[in-house]
């Protein structure tokens, strides 16, 4: 039979052209692809070409033209289940509550919960729910409340001695949330039919996994493991705390430095600055939060310096060292910081795909780590797919829960969904917050050559008697050619709850008209994304022909 399948790849350069308008998982089908039993192949194949299980015979569909290992299948051609699931985190429990919602019979493998995550450790709801999003974002409301009392000094209010804050109170709070939350995942796949199995997965072949020495055979197995936080390979990182361990610390530190400038690293520094922590910033670049758009990296990073941050701009770190007393140091390229009681590394994930089993399965990897997949989430192994930070595309939980809903609905709902990665928002929850959606300024002169920029930085009305120096900067980028708007960005107070509205009107492809004709809400900070008529700059480097009213030179104007 494996003979039989390696000679119907050769039939794949004559049907190749052929494709058969049917969904991914119709039954009785089965994949051909021109790399069958290949020795060198694309890490990815193409949508595989479909043939009626007849050309072949019965039991066809117990088998895969992408590789020639036969599959540890039952004699007759049954699985335990017809979907299991590698991680239960947002994806993972999306794509399975979905497919067993649509008849499948589905078991998700997750390993017991922890606070912080380990190879022995993990649970329901993964990495955003127990430690990621959902408590960060517990941590910064906790850490807030500083701010607050500042600014109601201006609005009359004073206190007969100083608030203080218990972290105790906070983490355990914390805790118990995260415990209800884990009821509730369990509740959710329980309520759907699917089956938990607790324990480490690992996959067999392509067929079957492995839990706590027992196997169990799926005719699709979905990897959705997610994310584990890297520290770099330096002296002393024996020392370093990561996100996992920040969001449990039994104390609050009372001097953390923080390596790194990206989302993750600066939403702990507002967290830490708030509750009252001495903070330094090592960043090895000269901006924070590389990949957004420029002005907005400026204006955070000198809100946040305002609010009492201490930014260290192009320090790499090159050793960690503990004295006597407990205390750390952080040994720089540019010297030696001291007396820190945590050093926290913010720098970076890495894919969670040690010891899966997926190099014996055969299933592609990239050069970090990530697995490989096509536009489907599907691996170039036919029966494995996998959706969320697992394939490093774009790592944010609403994204993983997008590309689970899609795999689900496309094998076992009939439909023929592909993830959408374009103009996705994103929020970073420093203090001030970031909200985005769409093209930075920069990628829109790439893209389109000719836009119009409109941009305004405002004292919220909250300040004028707060008597604190914040600030809100919005900006908004315009296609010149078409006057659709292609990106928002903002920086100050509510602006991640604003940016979830403006993502459905920037992916409606709505115009900077429709935007001047829309009535603003007073008095509010967002009714300035409706108000802003007059461009700050033009930009033409393409040279063609735009409406009158913003028509420059091929320059900035």
């Amino acid at each position: 039979m494996a003979a039989a399948r390696c000679a119907f790849a050769a039939a794949s350069s004559f049907f190749g052209k052929y494709y058969l308008r049917r969904p991914l998982h119709s039954p009785r089908l089965i994949s051909v692809s021109p790399w069958t039993c290949a020795r060198t192949r694309p890490a990815v194949s193409p949508i595989p070409f479909h043939f009626s299980s007849w050309l072949i015979g019965e039991r066809a569909s117990s088998y895969s033209a992408d590789t020639c290992n036969v599959s540890s299948v039952a004699a007759d051609g049954s699985f335990d289940f017809e979907l299991i699931t590698i991680g239960a985190g947002s994806g993972g429990v999306r794509a399975s509550r979905f497919a067993a919602n649509l008849g499948a019979k589905v078991a998700v493998v997750e390993l017991p919960f922890a606070t912080i995550s380990s190879d022995q450790t993990g649970g329901l709801g993964g990495t955003c729910v127990i430690r990621g999003c959902v408590p960060k974002k517990l941590l910064v409301y906790g850490s807030k409340f500083s701010h607050d009392i500042e600014e109601s000094r201006g609005f009359g209010w004073s206190f007969e001695s100083e608030p203080k804050h218990d972290w105790a109170t906070l983490i355990a709070q914390k805790n118990a949330e995260l415990r209800r939350l884990l009821g509730v995942y369990k509740n959710i796949l329980s309520s759907a039919g699917v089956t938990i199995i607790e324990g480490r997965g690992k996959i067999v072949d392509k067929h079957t996994v492995e839990v706590n020495g027992k196997k169990y055979s799926a005719k699709r197995i979905l990897l959705a493991v997610g994310g584990r936080a890297v520290v770099p390979d330096i002296p002393g990182k024996e020392f370093a705390i990561t996100s996992d361990e920040a969001l449990d610390l039994p104390s609050q530190p009372k001097k953390i430095g923080i390596v790194g400038g990206g989302y993750i690293a600066l939403e702990f520094a507002g967290i830490f600055n708030g509750l009252g922590s001495e903070v330094h910033v090592f960043i090895r670049g000269n901006k924070v939060l590389r990949g957004y758009d420029e002005e907005i990296r400026d204006f955070l990073a000198d809100q946040m310096t305002l609010r009492g941050i201490n930014f260290h701009f192009e320090e790499s770190p090159l050793a960690i060292e503990k004295s006597s007393d407990g205390l750390l140091s952080l040994r720089t390229n540019k010297g030696m910081e001291r007396s820190f009681s945590h050093i926290l590394f913010g720098t970076g994930r890495r894919p969670n795909t040690k010891n899966l089993g997926l190099e014996e399965a055969g299933v592609g990897l990239d050069e970090n780590g990530a697995i490989v997949v096509d536009e489907y989430s599907r691996t170039n192994v036919d029966s494995i797919w996998a959706v969320g930070d697992v394939t490093n595309r774009v790592n944010l939980t609403p994204v993983a829960l997008m590309e689970g809903g899609a795999f689900a609905r496309t094998v076992f709902g009939g439909e023929d969904i592909k993830p959408d990665h374009v103009n996705v928002a994103t929020a970073v929850f420093t203090q001030p917050p970031v909200g985005c959606v769409g093209l930075t300024e920069e990628k829109a002169i790439e893209k389109y050559g000719d836009i119009d920029v409109y941009t305004t930085n405002f004292r919220p009305m909250k300040a004028t008697l707060s008597g604190l120096p914040d600030r809100t900067l919005m900006k908004i980028v315009v296609d010149a050619t078409t006057d659709k708007v292609i990106g928002v960005h903002m920086c100050g107070d509510d602006c991640p709850e604003i940016t979830q509205g403006i993502a459905i009107a920037v992916n409606a492809g709505v115009t900077k008209a429709q935007f001047d004709a829309t009535v603003g809400i007073h008095p509010t900070s967002a009714e300035e994304l409706v108000t802003m008529r007059t461009p700050t700059r033009k930009i033409r480097l393409k040279g063609t022909k735009v409406p009158e009213a913003v028509v420059g030179s091929s320059q900035i104007l």
